[in-house]
């Protein structure tokens, strides 16, 4: 329990150092780069070690990522300078939602299939204004290490396809030490934080970014869904992915 409060000590100091700074570079009228850099320095203090394959776009880009922990947000954001897409309950989570807000999330209702249509107005306004963005299209950690179906309602966002804007999917590998940190069914947030933050030593998270897909030759929605799920598979290891080994 010592480590864990430890490392809940650093991100704290890490959120002391980074919020100050990310409040004058908004007073300049400037991209704010420290909510990445708070990102990676957390997902640190948690233990997580992230190597990068691949080059990530920084600009008018979805990235359609497998989830399986919150440490997902903290891997990705920490790689990539992008805004996240998050269920909206997240909104009213105090500090997490505060923090949320602080790196302009977009909030959805997953179960609102009326507010579909201007949820991914939202998603394609942030990418007419060459944002990053990123998308758990699973929608819940819940799978584990099974990758489970893209969800296409939010990939409505790109239809009608918008100029030199991307999807760019995402494998994210935590390998032997997913089983330990993964965030599935029931399990409370505070006790999937204290379990992951009491986890002595390190644990290593690979992104690979893969070849970005463009959304007008994906044809729709659906297409363009089952295509990103179809590359993060192929990207991770057959143990990782809800794949029969060969």
């Amino acid at each position: 329990m010592m480590l864990f409060y430890l490392r809940l000590a650093g991100i704290v100091a890490g959120l002391l150092f980074c919020v100050p700074l990310h409040y004058l570079w908004k007073l300049f009228g400037a991209r704010s780069i420290w909510p990445q850099v708070f990102l990676a320095y957390a997902g640190r203090c948690c233990g997580m070690r992230v190597s990068v394959e691949g080059v990530p776009l920084t600009s008018s880009v979805l990235f359609a990522a497998n989830h399986s922990t919150w440490l997902d947000i903290l891997a990705l954001g920490g790689a990539a300078p992008a805004i996240f897409v998050s269920r909206d309950d997240l909104e009213h989570w105090s500090v997490v939602g505060w923090l949320a807000d602080i790196n302009d999330t977009l909030y959805v209702a997953r179960h609102a299939r009326r507010e579909v249509h201007g949820q991914a107005d939202q998603i394609r306004r942030a990418l007419g204004e060459s944002r990053a963005v990123a998308l758990f299209p699973e929608g819940t950690t819940d799978g584990g290490g099974e990758i489970l179906p893209f969800r296409p309602s939010l990939f409505a966002s790109l239809y009608p396809p918008l100029a030199g804007v991307k999807v760019q999917p995402v494998a994210i590998d935590y390998g032997p030490a997913l089983p330990e940190i993964a965030w599935i069914g029931n399990e409370g947030t505070g006790a999937n934080a204290r379990k992951v933050m009491s986890r002595p030593g390190t644990f290593q998270a690979t992104l690979r970014f893969l070849e970005p897909i463009d959304p007008a030759a994906a044809g729709d929605r659906k297409r363009l869904a089952a295509r990103s799920r179809d590359a993060v598979v192929a990207a991770l290891p057959a143990s990782a992915s809800g794949r029969d080994p060969l």
